[in-house]
């Protein structure tokens, strides 16, 4: 493990017991508290660079004070402009950004996108009342515009700032105002959370110890034959799901232990998003709670949904809420796919610059856009076990291309990447691109495999509401 990577185990670690002192505390006193640790966390380990998110709040807070009305465009266009000054500091002969800055900064631009939108819909539901003389029954909506304190506190809380998960600020202000968090469930679903942590953690190591993501870049690697150039490939994305797995697991035990994210059962809530349905205490019942609100990775549907589309819904699920939410909708295309594309270019561009990003988000369309020509030309005239057959088959293709992709991903320079995909001779754009051919030469009718493509994606995205 790197330095950086123990400098993160080690917040991870310290939060979580952290978060059970925290239940103890009253709203104000752990409003105080959770700015002060998060604060002394961001200086400590960025220095001066804490100064870029403090102007990234600083700026936010302006926009929604000036303008609610184009808040969550302003809000957009400011904190991704600022992203991109952000990673072009040196130009402006301005200090290398720390690691540990950046995460922060990503976390910080999608709390400030989300403040934005917010406190938008306050303000219209707000009109909207007074206007109709009725409460409107909008679900985890503000009851008022945040302060600046409010904001500078949502921005800085502890639980999360450099590993996520993303929540709400409205996630956060019912976290300040539980009426008894020490009777919420603490223990229980924390070392649920964390039992198989010690396992990712071990394969992990051992993995990458013997499958190095170095040795794909050197001369010696290209002389291997292509089942071991293509192993390979299986081998980098299996460390990179359990070096994550490890890390959002115990960046969830540490918000279960503060009790960040729990709702009852009966909200229904989302990752990321929260409670979906109004909901209220019943005195002659038992309340069950959940985490949902908080949860980030999913990480046996991860591994074994059919799907390449299902698959990102499993994956840094509070982001993917956030993308859906904030992106997709305003994507300037109707079509799914075209859609899918503009919501990865911007999920890429918020990773980074990386051209190895851009290469890997941008085959996820084509590989949705194989998988749905597939799916209406051939499962769909498939009986029961012919299904079961091509569902298997599928599963198999959709891993392939998660690990094809992730190479990209980790490899980050065009160059690297490209050279790779070459050295297996582009196999999964070769598939994608084959299996939309056949797709479009075997299907029963240009209307058919067309509608049943939108009833999928409309399924999709039911589901990600």
């Amino acid at each position: 493990m790197s330095p950086d990577e123990l400098v993160y185990l080690g917040v991870l670690a310290a939060s979580i017991p952290f978060g059970f002192l925290f239940r103890y505390l009253s709203s104000s006193v752990k409003q105080v508290a959770a700015l002060f640790l998060g604060l002394s966390i961001t200086i400590t380990l960025c220095h001066i660079h804490t100064l870029h998110s403090l102007v990234t709040v600083i700026g936010t807070w302006i926009i929604i004070k000036i303008s609610w009305q184009y808040a969550p465009a302003l809000s957009l266009s400011w904190t991704f402009l600022y992203l991109l000054f952000f990673r072009l500091a040196t130009w402006f002969d301005l200090p290398q950004p720390t690691p540990f800055a950046n995460a922060i900064q990503l976390l910080l631009t999608l709390k400030m996108v989300s403040l934005a939108n917010e406190v938008n819909s306050f303000h219209v539901e707000k009109k909207r009342d007074v206007s109709s003389f009725a409460k409107s029954p909008v679900i985890g909506g503000l009851s008022q515009e945040p302060s600046l304190y409010d904001v500078l506190s949502y921005s800085y809380c502890y639980v999360g700032i450099m590993t996520g998960p993303f929540f709400r600020f409205q996630t956060y202000m019912d976290w300040l105002k539980q009426p008894s968090p020490l009777s919420l469930p603490s223990w229980e679903p924390c070392l649920q959370r964390l039992k198989m942590v010690p396992v990712f953690g071990a394969l992990f190591l051992a993995v990458n110890y013997y499958f190095p993501l170095s040795y794909v870049r050197t001369d010696e690697f290209l002389d291997q034959n292509i089942f071991f150039r293509l192993f390979y490939m299986v081998a980098v994305f299996f460390v990179f799901r359990m070096r994550f797995y490890s890390a959002w697991c115990g960046a969830e035990a540490g918000c279960i232990s503060a009790g960040l994210g729990c709702y009852p059962e009966k909200a229904l809530s989302k990752p990321g998003g929260g409670p979906t349905v109004n909901y209220s205490p019943d005195p002659t019942t038992e309340e069950k709670y959940d985490f949902k609100t908080i949860q980030n990775i999913d990480c046996y549907n991860t591994d074994f949904c059919v799907k390449v589309r299902h698959g990102m819904r499993y994956w840094n699920m509070t982001v993917q809420w956030w993308l859906h939410h904030y992106i997709y909708p305003n994507a300037p295309f109707k079509s799914y796919a075209l859609r899918a594309g503009w919501t990865m270019l911007i999920s890429a561009y918020w990773h980074g610059l990386h051209a190895g990003y851009y290469l890997s988000f941008l085959t996820i369309p084509l590989c949705i856009a194989a998988e749905s020509a597939m799916e209406s030309a051939v499962r769909a005239k498939l009986g029961p076990s012919g299904q079961n057959v091509f569902d298997w088959i599928h599963w198999f293709l959709k891993m392939r291309a998660y690990d094809y992709m992730c190479m990209g991903f980790v490899l980050l320079k065009a160059s690297d990447t490209i050279n790779y995909w070459m050295s297996i001779y582009f196999t999964m754009h070769v598939v994608a691109v084959g299996c939309i051919i056949v797709g479009k030469v075997l299907k029963g009718g240009r209307k058919e495999g067309r509608k049943g493509e939108k009833t999928e994606n409309m399924k999709t995205e039911q589901k990600t509401e």
